[in-house]
């Protein structure tokens, strides 16, 4: 029997991002916790669960960026489907934010709900509560998680377009 505390959950998708967006620079489990607004208990968790799950190394430093991206490309989207829900003002995501919005011309818009944002479109709840505020402060890790919604929520054209970039920027990461 699977012990339900090494099923991944959503937020262990977003601390991997988060690892990958820092790239070279040299992270502790309180300053992820901090830039993700997540406890360092959760963060802790997240990372023996993704290190069960074979998404990152014993040391829990180092994600294995060939299994992660097998996870997002073939995954992710049957793990953790989302459907675009009501029209509201939010952040941009999927492929209504960049990278895609620069390759995708169209008209449809998917927005993370945030009553401060500037866009309406329809509702994509992101991976985790704390996503909007966290990428707000971090470029990098806001693509990333547009990608993966772009994964999660797009048709066709759209998931393969958001895979290509998706592995690109991983597999080819500092």
């Amino acid at each position: 029997m699977i012990q339900a505390k090494n099923i991944l959950k959503p937020q262990d998708i977003v601390i991997l991002l988060k690892i990958i967006a820092l790239g070279e620079k040299e992270w502790f489990h309180h300053t992820i916790a901090n830039e993700l607004g997540i406890s360092q208990s959760e963060v802790s968790q997240s990372l023996n669960r993704s290190k069960y799950a074979g998404l990152i190394d014993e040391a829990r430093k180092k994600v294995n960026k060939l299994a992660f991206v097998e996870f997002l490309l073939h995954g992710v989207a049957y793990v953790f489907p989302e459907h675009p829900g009501a029209m509201v003002r939010g952040i941009l995501t999927a492929h209504a934010a960049k990278p895609l919005n620069q390759i995708i011309n169209s008209n449809e818009k998917y927005v993370w709900p945030y009553a401060k944002g500037a866009e309406r479109g329809q509702a994509i709840e992101p991976l985790y509560n704390t996503v909007v505020e966290a990428s707000l402060q971090d470029k990098e890790l806001y693509e990333l998680l547009s990608l993966v919604d772009a994964i999660r929520v797009g048709r066709a054209r759209e998931k393969e377009i958001a895979k290509k970039e998706l592995q690109k920027r991983i597999l080819h990461a500092q």
